[in-house]
């Protein structure tokens, strides 16, 4: 079932014993139109209406499976609606006791507050999230330094306003920094204190790890020259092998640990993709976030040892559904 016709308000019409997946909704314009409002898909604004539509629409796809006799919903809506809220999926996580960077108390208003929040912490590097973003559109790696200030992101000042790049650019005008901030607080933003990576291939590098049925099977690492690590803003993947030699038996045992604790805080999430990060001294671990459609890793099997070795992430999920199902 296409989004836009959840999306268009009306209420899903299911088969009976249907078995309803919930999937992204991509990177779809029509979709997006219908989320955010007509206008530039790239552009930044719009995450906070981009939201609310979205929940609602996963209200009613509930609301469909509930009552259509026998049909079932693979995945928890209330559940998808928290990951893809920042500040309350950290909020869950850290009351679980699961290792996240620590957090501003309250979302900030603008540039000038962040300084001041900032200030007040004790902090100088941090990672501003749009609370409702996904795929790090309009995240910014801020580093401060008394008079020195340098703002790494994917957003694209142009004329016609910001827009979300596939590449990532450097600011150092404060003055710049701040408009972006300033355009991007009115949909709400999560600051993080900076969490120092492990360096990999020449640059940072950090984990997604895809949990399916409270069980870590999937990996891939993630290499930067850039903050970000995400794939698609020129990140590459790394040699996993490599990694958890590295690590170590334990500590990649705890790595495997800390995403399997983020997961079950989902527990109606049969499936979830754990962006875990590594220290520089690979021997602290911090949750970075927790995707509910994180699982799309073409081209990638099990690693050994996971249950799903020569299976992709579809394939493993398929296969816990239908045990599932028989039992």
């Amino acid at each position: 079932m296409p989004w836009t016709e959840v999306l268009a308000g009306g209420e899903p019409r299911l088969r009976p014993g249907a078995v309803v997946r919930i999937d992204s909704p991509g990177e779809d314009a029509e979709a997006d139109a219908l989320l955010r409002g007509p206008g530039d898909p790239a552009r930044t604004a719009g995450s906070a209406l981009w939201y609310r539509r979205l929940t609602e629409a996963l209200e009613r796809v509930r609301r469909a499976v509930e009552r259509t006799p026998g049909a079932v919903v693979y995945g928890d809506t209330g559940e998808i609606a928290v990951m893809f809220d920042k500040t309350r999926c950290h909020a869950r996580l850290a009351a679980a006791g699961v290792p996240v960077p620590p957090a501003l108390p309250r979302p900030v208003t603008g540039y000038r507050d962040l300084r001041e929040s900032m200030a007040e912490a004790g902090w100088r590097r941090v990672f501003v999230k749009p609370r409702h973003g996904s795929s790090a559109a309009g995240v910014i790696a801020l580093q401060t330094g008394g008079d020195r200030i340098v703002a790494t992101t994917s957003v694209a000042v142009t004329p016609d306003g910001l827009l979300n790049s596939l590449r990532v650019r450097r600011y150092t005008d404060e003055r710049q920094v701040a408009a972006i901030v300033d355009a991007l607080a009115p949909d709400g933003l999560h600051v993080e204190q900076w969490f120092p990576k492990m360096s990999f291939g020449g640059g940072p590098a950090d984990l997604r790890v895809v949990v399916v049925a409270g069980r870590p099977t999937h990996a891939v690492v993630r290499m930067s020259r850039a903050p970000m690590t995400n794939l698609h803003l020129g990140g590459r993947r790394g040699d996993l092998a490599q990694v958890v030699a590295a690590l170590g038996p334990r500590g990649w045992e705890r790595a495997l640990e800390v995403c399997a604790e983020a997961a079950a805080c989902f527990p109606g999430s049969p499936c979830a993709g754990v962006d875990l990060m590594v220290g520089t001294g690979l021997r602290d671990f911090a949750v970075a976030e927790v995707n509910a459609f994180g699982d799309l890793l073409p081209g990638l099997t099990g690693f050994p040892g996971g249950g799903a070795e020569g299976l992709d992430t579809y394939a493993a999920q398929v296969r816990e559904l239908a045990r599932a199902c028989a039992t």
